[in-house]
């Protein structure tokens, strides 16, 4: 394994926007990624598994729900510093960093958002640190970008309701304590739900076969007349806007998160050229090497801009989810983009275990269209431009 030298550019100077503090929360991500996955990442990938002991660690690192309430146990943050954090884990792999987005963005944010106060009290605090952990449950086998057609659903059963349904690539899945499980109600109204782990005729069976996201856990959500009290209803949820409003959350993350993967292709890429001698002399110094890397650093930085500015309008609670929608699928292309390029400077490298591009690659290859596909979003940003709706 080569040893982690990853530097992080900055060609405008960028970090003059940033505070102190997020400056601190970035450099404490990155040293933990450093010393902490990036020495057992590639391993763990390879074997298809999931290094469930840096839960616990990722909550003590503020990295679960941190621009909650600090009354809830969240940092209170704003969303640049929850952006730095998405960033670095990504930058690490994009797997570790979609265990946090979900805790926090799906997991933590609909229960502050829309839960009661015994419900945040009873979570939120346990989520917080990692003692708990959670998934969220939206798509389904046969309704992902159309998840008003959703199948899920439950009937009154007086103090309780049974539950009925699947989901389907729910990350974390396989872990979780707790799901929140989004499900019509008998008057086909989408409610959200906090399943438990233990509750009759809930089942989480893992999705094997992956080549991307390896060293992620993902599974399935299998509810079959699950009996759970009414007061496990977030009271705040009603209708399909309240589980677009996590996804707007979680896409949030996104744009930063691979952003720092497409860092980690670049930052690879360019000290291999510097380093790889064809011909007599470094690889850099040929003329279309350096067309790859001064585009990609070209496009990270208009990124970094795209993103920075996002979440100045996020922390003011002035950013719309179709901006959110672009800079999601902006850094998904340009990280993708990126990926594959940084994999030519490298040759045959690229595909090696020794550098981490090849696994970037796959994994964004997920990223590209969890969240809202690649499509989804440019035809959010076509009907925000536009006022048609090229969905139905």
């Amino acid at each position: 394994m080569h040893q982690d030298l990853f530097q992080s550019p900055d060609y405008y100077a960028i970090d003059e926007l940033l505070t102190d503090e997020h400056l601190l929360v970035r450099a404490s991500v990155r040293e933990w990624v450093k010393k902490e996955i990036t020495p057992i990442i590639d391993d763990c990938c390879q074997r298809a598994v999931f290094p469930s002991h840096i839960l616990r660690p990722l909550g003590a690192l503020g990295c679960f729900g941190p621009t909650i309430p600090a009354e809830y146990g969240g940092g209170g943050m704003d969303y640049i510093s929850y952006g730095l954090m998405m960033q670095e884990l990504e930058r690490g792999d994009s797997g570790i960093r979609s265990t946090a987005s979900v805790q926090g963005s799906l997991v933590m944010y609909p229960i502050f958002a829309f839960g009661s106060e015994e419900q945040k009290q009873r979570f939120l605090p346990r989520l917080a640190t990692g003692e708990l952990m959670g998934c969220f449950g939206l798509t389904e086998p046969d309704f992902g970008s159309n998840p008003a057609g959703m199948l899920s659903y439950f009937e009154d059963d007086g103090d309780h309701i049974l539950l009925n349904g699947a989901k389907m690539w729910i990350s974390n899945a396989p872990f979780a304590d707790i799901a929140v499980v989004w499900a019509k109600d008998p008057e086909n109204k989408v409610r959200g739900i906090i399943v438990e782990r233990g509750m009759e005729g809930f089942s989480t069976p893992e999705t094997k076969g992956k080549w991307s996201l390896r060293a992620s856990a993902t599974g399935e959500l299998v509810m079959d007349n699950v009996r759970i009290p009414k007061t496990n209803i977030l009271p705040g949820a009603r209708g399909l806007k309240a589980p677009l409003s996590c996804l707007s959350s979680a896409r949030y993350g996104i744009a930063w998160g691979a952003i720092g993967a497409a860092m980690d292709c670049y930052d690879t890429a360019l000290r291999y050229a510097k380093e790889r001698v064809q011909f007599g002399r470094p690889i850099g110094g040929f003329q279309l090497i350096q067309k790859k890397l001064a585009e990609m650093i070209t496009d990270i930085t208009k990124a970094q801009l795209l993103n920075w500015r996002l979440g100045v309008l996020r922390s003011a609670d002035r950013a719309t989810p179709e901006q959110i929608s672009m800079a999601k699928r902006n850094s998904c292309e340009t990280a993708i983009r990126i990926a594959r390029e940084a994999r030519q400077i490298l040759g045959a490298m690229g595909i090696s275990g020794e550098y981490p591009i090849m696994r970037h690659m796959m994994n964004l290859e997920s990223v590209i269209t969890y969240e809202g596909t690649h499509e989804v979003h440019l035809l959010i940003t076509g009907m925000d431009i536009t006022g048609f709706n090229a969905f139905s």
